[in-house]
């Protein structure tokens, strides 16, 4: 089975301590917009996207402050 090149995404440690943390009840969100799609292509980013002035720059490094928490001797 082929799968494309991974590419940096998920939450960063703020999004994921406070929803690890959260009371377990529902939460209505507000004044956001997010979307994700799967495909078995690779992504490219474009040579316009990768010279535009709102290019985040290290936006790879995101998870870099989150903790493991995976033990994979704890059963």
């Amino acid at each position: 089975m082929h799968y494309a090149v991974p590419n940096p995404h998920g939450p960063d440690v703020d999004a994921f301590e406070g929803a690890s943390n959260a009371e377990l009840k529902p939460h209505k969100l507000e004044g956001t917009m997010a979307f994700m799609f799967e495909t078995r292509f690779p992504q490219r980013v474009t040579a316009f996207a990768a010279q535009s002035k709102s290019l985040q720059k290290g936006y790879g490094a995101y998870g870099d402050r989150l903790k493991k928490h995976f033990n994979s001797k704890q059963r």
